[in-house]
């Protein structure tokens, strides 16, 4: 069984979104569509009431350092 994710959990968030969508820009995601992605992960388990815009920015960018970290390798 997948280990609990909450919002909080960006860096994790990030990869397993890295390895679900690893051709996608996480910029070019709409913050409606990332929360849908978000909610939808193995284990999560978060409130999906609780998203911010700050949340939502912190996995895009968590996303987005993952994704560039694998272009280069």
């Amino acid at each position: 069984m997948p280990r609990e994710i909450n919002w909080t959990d960006t860096l994790e968030i990030g990869i397993q979104l890295q390895e679900m969508f690893p051709d996608t820009d996480p910029y070019s995601v709409r913050f409606t569509d990332l929360h849908k992605w978000v909610t939808q992960l193995p284990g999560f388990v978060g409130d999906p009431t609780k998203s911010t815009e700050g949340i939502l920015e912190a996995i895009q960018t968590a996303w987005h350092e993952e994704y560039v970290d694998a272009k280069d390798a």
